[in-house]
């Protein structure tokens, strides 16, 4: 026991020993293995332990733990989920008897464009177009470019030519002096003046024309007097399509009302 100090009743019951703590117990030397220092040592908080921290370990948080009876309801609605997922696929995924959708709209809608659909007899050239013979004009099967339409005497020669070809990314100007300049080589030939042609379609950007007289030499070498013309009808896709009618002058009256058919039949299928 010790001794009371100063100021201390002697008579005083002394206090009460406190039961001792983990914390405070005394630590008995470590046995020493042979050739080294004790790394473990008996405590209270077990045989051979290390020495304890000196912060507590902080308490794991556990968490929330369901009730056991919510367990079967929820693998039960797991399942009844994964089903009803099932069915919606093996559905499609679409019930259109659910939901009608938007009802008729009252605003009047467009019209639609109807594509150009050619007339019977009629003959596609490229890119979308077609010409109609008028009767007594036949196709010139040996011209590679286009569709050549051509009429004939009663002795065989020919008297008017109906020439539609088309050529890609090329000015309308550019296309048409090629076109009267073939036409009129070799011959004596007077050029009318370039002119611009109102445009009978949307698709069409610019169209142009040129008319032309010339003296041409027919099988015997005679002189034989020429007239004719070229449009050029360029469209926005930079298809340029030429029209290129070219006839006996004796003859122009019947072949120049033929053309006009056969060219309204053209512009019709831009």
């Amino acid at each position: 026991m010790s001794k009371p100090g100063p100021g201390e009743d002697p008579a005083a019951a002394p206090a009460p020993a406190l039961p001792p703590s983990p914390w405070n117990l005394e630590v008995p030397p470590a046995e020493q293995a042979p050739g080294g220092p004790a790394t473990q040592t008996s405590s209270a908080w077990g045989d051979k332990v290390g020495p304890p921290s000196l912060r507590r370990p902080v308490p794991e948080k556990k968490r929330p733990k369901l009730p056991p009876v919510l367990l079967p309801i929820g693998a039960g609605l797991i399942v009844v989920v994964l089903v009803a997922v099932a069915l919606v696929l093996l559905s499609g995924g679409d019930d259109k008897g659910a939901d009608p959708g938007p009802g008729p709209s009252t605003t009047p809608s467009a019209t639609p464009t109807t594509p150009y659909t050619p007339p019977a007899g009629a003959i596609p050239v490229a890119y979308g177009v077609s010409v109609v013979p008028v009767p007594g004009w036949s196709v010139l099967e040996t011209e590679k470019q286009g569709k050549e339409l051509v009429t004939y005497a009663p002795n065989g020669e020919a008297r008017a030519f109906f020439w539609v070809r088309q050529k890609e990314n090329v000015t309308a100007k550019a296309y048409l002096l090629a076109i009267v300049e073939g036409e009129t080589e070799n011959e004596i030939a007077k050029l009318g003046d370039e002119r611009n042609l109102p445009c009978p379609k949307d698709v069409l950007e610019e169209c142009i024309a040129m008319s032309y007289t010339s003296t041409a030499k027919d099988k015997a070498g005679a002189d034989v007097a020429v007239q004719g013309y070229v449009e050029v009808y360029l469209r926005k896709d930079k298809v340029a399509t030429a029209v290129d009618f070219r006839t006996r002058t004796d003859f122009a009256p019947k072949a120049e009302a033929d053309a006009a058919q056969m060219k309204t039949s053209v512009l019709d299928s831009f």
